[in-house]
């Protein structure tokens, strides 16, 4: 698909989804008009989002490096995944480690379309893809196990993915059903978009999105982002907004962003 394609995808492209206004936002092709509207009145709203959105994927590549390096994990499971960019797990966990074990998880299809460039894993490394919404942790959990070996440490990745689950689908049960599967080791990193910083621009960005897209956005505080990581041993600094997470450049530490980030290890 390139953008403004006019041929039948199969689905609806008249409303915006996540992974599509977040492609946009990187500078990729993968979206349609609907999705370009909505990316551009949240740029509109909080003009820092294309770089908060990168220093995201920044916060990923370093969040991976850590746990396939100093952490030595050999397993991800990555849910939220969104259309291939730079630096992917697989990719950054390959790298540092080749045979690492990588599970990306997504609903929207555009990004099942590309699962086959997802699936390239390094020699040695192996990569799978289920198609399963977060809410569908049995599913996931399910056809993890395929790929993932549950008796050893995993690391889950939620990279801004939570702001879709309303509290009225318990996102923090969410959370806890994914780590009740894996042992003692495992990590979980954490990204969520912040409703205290930027707190006026960022609850117009929201408000924005939510008239847009078929998902819908709530933002957390610090303390409701924290809570995610109940129970677990947070990895300094702690749970710190995204480019304050080890950056590895001056420019990685000096982008303007509204995540708050955090990676912690199940004791």
């Amino acid at each position: 698909m390139t953008t403004g394609s006019t041929s039948d995808p199969g689905f609806d492209t008249s409303v915006a989804h996540i992974a599509r206004v977040y492609n946009y936002w990187l500078g990729g092709t993968d979206y349609f008009p609907a999705d370009k509207a909505a990316a551009e009145q949240a740029m509109a709203a909080y003009p820092d989002i294309v770089l908060s959105a990168r220093a995201n994927r920044a916060f990923l590549r370093r969040a991976v490096h850590y746990l396939a390096g100093q952490a030595g994990i050999r397993q991800f499971l990555d849910i939220g995944t969104g259309i291939p960019s730079a630096n992917n797990t697989h990719e950054v966990a390959q790298a540092a480690a080749p045979e690492s074990r990588v599970v990306y998880v997504d609903k929207d299809p555009v990004v099942l379309a590309h699962a086959r460039m997802l699936l390239m894993a390094r020699p040695g490394g192996t990569t799978d893809y289920i198609d399963a919404d977060l809410r569908q942790t049995a599913a996931i959990l399910d056809g993890a196990r395929r790929t993932l070996d549950f008796s050893q440490p995993v690391a889950i990745m939620l990279m801004a993915m939570l702001q879709h689950i309303g509290d009225e689908d318990e996102p923090y049960a969410v959370v806890r059903e994914l780590l009740a599967a894996v042992p003692a080791g495992s990590y979980l990193a954490l990204s969520h978009p912040a409703k205290d910083i930027e707190a006026e621009k960022m609850a117009e960005l929201g408000a924005r999105l939510n008239q847009m897209m078929a998902e819908k956005v709530t933002l957390r505080d610090r303390d409701e982002a924290a809570a995610f990581f109940g129970g677990l041993e947070l990895v300094e600094p702690g749970l710190v907004n995204a480019p304050d997470w080890r950056p590895g450049t001056a420019e990685e530490a000096a982008t303007p962003a509204a995540l708050w980030c955090g990676v912690a290890r199940k004791p």
